[in-house]
Parts: structure tokens; C-alpha cells; sequence
């Protein structure tokens, strides 16, 4: 029997204190999940490690736009 896979959520350190604007993400064995810290029982985004890393490096490198 295996055990099922409970993700080690986290919130980015930026998140804002009145908890009205954020994510929480999630390390998996093959990617980042990302969802609604509001809705913890919501969906759940799978983003795969190669495109989640491209995506951090174009947030380095070129910031919100």
C-alpha cells in the first residue's frame, strides 16, 4: 500500500497580511502546484519543474509588467 502525497504548502514571503490577494505553492515530485490560499478544498494548478522554472527566471530577469 502506498502512502498518499500531502504537499508541504507554503506562501511567498511578499503576501500581503490582509490574506485577501495570494497563492500557496507546493514542491511535487515532477513540478510546483499552485493554488487559492482562500479555497485550500479548490483546484489546483500543476505546473511542470522545466516550465515552472522559466517562468521564476523571466520574473528574475524582466519583473511584473
Amino acid at each position: 500500500m502506498t502512502t498518499p502525497f500531502e504537499p508541504d504548502w507554503f506562501k511567498s514571503s511578499y503576501s500581503g497580511g490582509s490574506g485577501t490577494e495570494c497563492v500557496e505553492c507546493a514542491c511535487s515530485v515532477d513540478g510546483t502546484l499552485i493554488r487559492d490560499s482562500k479555497r485550500a478544498e479548490g483546484p489546483v494548478v500543476h505546473v511542470r519543474a522545466g516550465a515552472w522554472s522559466a517562468f521564476v527566471r523571466s520574473l528574475a530577469r524582466d519583473g511584473l509588467r
